[in-house]
C-alpha cells in the first residue's frame, strides 16, 4: 500500500470507529433496550476478558499446549484459586505473577 492509501484507511476507521463509540451517547435516553437484552449486556465484559485471555492461556503457536508444560495456564489456576480463598485482587495480582515466576525459574 503507498503512503496515501494508509493515510485514506487511517481517516476511515477513525470515521468508523467515531460513529460506533458516539452512537449510544448521540442518541442518549432514546434507546429502550428490553430486560432481556439489558440482563445479556451485563455479561459482555466477562465474555470480552475470556475472550483476550484464553487464547493466551490455552494456545502457543496455534496449537492446545498440555497442562504441565503450560506455565500460564498453572499460574493462572494457582491465582485462581488464591482468590477464591482471600478475594484480594492486588493480592491475587501478585501471587500470580511469583507462581509464573517460579514456574519459569525452576520448570522452564
Amino acid at each position: 500500500m503507498t503512503t496515501l492509501e494508509y493515510c485514506w484507511l487511517m481517516l476511515l476507521m477513525t470515521i468508523a470507529t467515531f460513529i460506533c463509540r458516539s452512537f449510544f451517547l448521540t442518541l442518549g435516553s432514546g434507546v429502550k433496550l428490553s430486560p432481556w437484552v439489558r440482563h445479556a449486556l451485563q455479561y459482555a465484559p466477562a465474555t470480552a476478558f475470556a475472550a483476550i485471555l484464553a487464547p493466551d492461556l490455552f494456545l502457543a503457536n496455534g496449537s492446545l499446549l498440555p497442562l504441565i508444560s503450560n506455565l500460564k495456564l498453572l499460574s493462572a489456576l494457582c491465582a485462581a484459586l488464591y482468590f477464591m480463598l482471600t478475594r484480594q485482587m492486588v493480592g491475587t495480582i501478585v501471587f500470580g505473577m511469583l507462581c509464573f515466576t517460579g514456574l519459569r525459574i525452576f520448570l522452564a
